[in-house]
């Protein structure tokens, strides 16, 4: 896997974020999103990303064996994060660890 599918977009790491200990649906997500006092994201965001993590290998999907919703007949999707997910937030996580502590080299030195 190359380091460019490692790459992640805010809207992307959150997500991944809150796949990390639970597999969830979309609303889930959102409401883990939401409840934890990040940055909201809409559905207008979400399932485009879910889509393009999942294309990349980080994040795998399947539908739910519960009952389709009464009203709309709608099944629920689940999301779950892969291996490869895992490490692109991890790689994240180093990267700004390693910002953090970054100290310019004096002149002269």
């Amino acid at each position: 896997m190359s380091e460019s599918n490692l790459r992640l977009t805010p809207n992307q790491e959150v997500i991944l974020a809150a796949l990390r200990l639970h597999r969830r649906y979309g609303l889930e997500i959102l409401a883990a999103i939401e409840n934890s006092g990040g940055k909201q994201i809409g559905f207008n965001s979400l399932y485009p990303n879910l889509k393009k993590l999942e294309k990349k290998g980080l994040v795998q999907s399947e539908w739910g064996d519960e009952q389709p919703e009464e009203h709309s007949g709608a099944r629920r999707k689940y999301y779950r994060i892969t291996a490869v997910g895992i490490r692109a937030l991890d790689v994240k996580q180093q990267l700004l660890a390693e910002v953090a502590v970054w100290i310019p080299e004096t002149e002269g030195a």
